[in-house]
């Protein structure tokens, strides 16, 4: 009911597209990423950085399209600071006004053989990312190191800036500032590891916890259920 693949356009955005199966909330882990949103049931709309998970509710049969805009890009491609969209659902139109008009009268002329929402959302991304000059490069710097098990001090001294500059451009490029950030990084590092196989005292140690109980802690907090309950099943 899910599939993603990378968007060509875009380095380390993602194209997705899933059907709701129904009425039961899915649980959306936090990534530091913005999405660019199109649901068959409440059109265009923008999922801010979320700090902790969101429980999505659908309709049955509900489509949705997403293109995932990697850490940082968002606020270049959709014009206001990160911070500002925190924890939010918003209607594109609320951001854009009268050019998201324009984006849905796009979608709904993308069934033509050879044409996807998917393509469109990506085509008006990288359009608006030529306007802008690119995202900012910080974000990509700052994101890369993190996400390689960075302290956050390391991360500053590499980017050279101080901790106060770091955490307001972080703000701004990501919606919170660098600790969370990598508290988030670090969480979906070691679920990547733990859907692989890895046993989790392995993986608690080789993702930078204290110990499994640990981990055990961290995931709860930001997943809102344990590691356990994020995993496939025995044998899937």
């Amino acid at each position: 009911m899910y599939r993603e693949g990378p968007a060509p356009g875009i380095p380390g955005a993602v194209r997705w597209a899933s059907v709701s199966p129904g009425e039961r909330p899915v649980r959306v882990l936090p990534d530091g990423c913005l999405d660019l949103l199109w649901s068959s049931r409440a059109g265009l709309l923008v999922a801010g950085p979320d700090r902790t998970a969101h429980l999505s509710v659908s309709v049955p049969g509900e489509r949705w399209v997403g293109l995932r805009l990697p850490p940082g890009t968002g606020p270049a491609v959709l014009g206001v600071p990160a911070d500002e969209l925190r924890d939010q659902r918003v209607p594109l139109a609320d951001l854009w006004g009268q050019a998201a008009a324009e984006l849905a009268e796009r979608i709904a002329a993308a069934d033509a053989p050879g044409r996807s929402i998917a393509a469109v959302l990506e085509e008006v991304a990288l359009g608006r990312l030529r306007v802008a000059g690119g995202p900012d490069p910080l974000g990509a710097r700052v994101a890369a190191r993190l996400a390689a098990g960075a302290t956050v001090a390391a991360t500053a001294a590499e980017v050279g800036l101080g901790a106060r500059a770091l955490h307001r451009r972080s703000r701004l490029l990501f919606g919170y500032g660098p600790k969370t950030l990598a508290r988030i990084l670090r969480m979906r590092r070691a679920l990547d590891l733990a859907g692989g196989g890895t046993p989790l005292a392995e993986v608690a140690a080789l993702a930078g916890y204290a110990d499994q109980a640990h981990l055990t802690r961290e995931v709860k907090e930001l997943a809102g259920v344990p590691p356990t309950r994020l995993l496939p099943p025995a044998g899937a």
